[in-house]
């Protein structure tokens, strides 16, 4: 009896150690990191990890909206925050509710002008071997379907936009011509990332008038500021740089309800030419299948001469931010901050394969982080002012 509950034991015990051995295995083995193993309630899991684990039936809007990819939002976001920043009050921290506003406007419309370029190039994306698996091209979700889901998001678009000046809302509105035009540039004209670059950075206006209503004042910064970041983003993407640096507008103009051209056109410029950097680099990812199917792009209009059209882009978005920080009075912090940038530019052009896919993606989500470290220039520069 007594070997009999011995050898159940010894049973048990190996079943168990097996089992045991099964599960730790799968779970060493699943995509978890040793973050979140060790600090379980610490780890913040990725867009795409949230998106993969959504409900089937939503995951197709998920993905046609990009969430599971969010630094196209970020780089929607950050001019807007330059903007806002460089419109608050001397010696106070920006405005948390507009930086808020700015931060959900950023999600919808990022996600508004995804579904229009998916709607147009649908086509094209089938294609592609880097975009034949979109909702739209894999056919997952139908036309109908996606255009019921563009106008709920353009509609809480401008739930959010009434919420700032009339000067605000007239500039904001204004930039649907560029959003909707956008992806048509690519059908007849190498420079699409410009346009993308002059509607992403159109929030520095914006946040600007919002800001200030004084036009003549006002524009003495904020012209240079949108110069600067319209720069910026033409190191990224030339007709998109227009359409994606729509913020840099819209931030001053709704925190200080004016549209000082001085500060707001540099910058603008300036993020223009940083979309012409990113997304140029981009760009390079899918320029074999863009040759193949007829879609123009700033990377197959410069091919082997991209870097010195990208050094040309860095060097202007670097002077239209350090011209649009003078005439906002901006202190040493900012040009710091400025300096940093300006390395962070020279290392992505000195450093970029453009003939590798996956650097080029590294490269482009990098961008990221200039962004951050030039709103925090910004935000320390205006506290010692």
């Amino acid at each position: 009896m007594a070997l009999s509950i011995v050898g159940q034991k010894i049973v048990f015990q190996r079943q168990l150690l097996q089992r045991c051995s099964v599960n730790l295995y799968k779970y060493s083995s699943s995509n978890v990191d040793s973050k979140r193993i060790s600090n379980p309630l610490l780890y913040i899991p990725k867009a795409s990890e949230l998106v993969d684990k959504a409900p089937k039936s939503i995951k197709p809007y998920l993905y046609l909206m990009r969430i599971d990819k969010p630094i196209g939002t970020w780089l929607l976001y950050w001019p807007c925050t330059w903007s806002i920043g460089l419109g608050t009050v001397a010696g106070e921290l920006p405005s948390l509710y507009m930086l808020g506003l700015f931060g959900a406007g950023a999600v919808l419309m990022r996600s508004a002008g995804c579904v229009i370029n998916d709607l147009w190039d649908k086509d094209f994306d089938k294609r592609v071997e880097r975009t034949k698996n979109r909702p739209l091209a894999a056919g997952e979700l139908t036309e109908k379907q996606a255009i019921t889901l563009l106008g709920g998001l353009l509609s809480a678009s401008l739930g959010i936009l009434l919420q700032l000046n009339w000067l605000s809302v007239a500039v904001g509105a204004s930039s649907m011509i560029l959003v909707v035009g956008y992806p048509l540039a690519k059908r007849y004209t190498y420079w699409p990332q410009f346009i993308l670059g002059a509607t992403l950075n159109w929030g520095v206006l914006i946040s600007g008038c919002h800001m200030y209503f004084d036009t003549a004042v006002s524009s003495s910064f904020i012209l240079p500021l949108y110069v600067s970041t319209i720069c910026y983003t033409m190191v990224y993407d030339t007709i998109y740089s227009l359409t994606f640096n729509y913020g840099a507008i819209l931030g001053y103009i709704s925190v200080t309800n004016q549209m000082p051209l001085s500060i707001i056109i540099p910058m603008y410029v300036a993020a223009i030419n940083w979309t012409l950097v990113y997304d140029t680099i981009y760009a390079h990812q899918d320029k074999k299948d863009d040759i193949m199917i007829g879609v123009k792009s700033t990377a197959l209009k410069f091919g082997d001469k991209t870097k010195a059209w990208l050094s040309a882009f860095s060097t202007a978005t670097i002077s239209g931010l350090a011209l649009s920080g003078f005439m906002a009075d901006q202190t040493w912090p900012y040009y710091l901050a400025l300096l940093f940038t300006s390395g962070h530019l020279a290392w992505q052009v000195k450093t970029v394969n453009i003939n590798n896919s996956e650097d080029c993606w590294k490269k482009f989500k990098s961008n990221h982080y200039l962004g951050g470290i030039l709103f925090a220039g910004i935000v320390a520069g205006n506290l010692l002012k």
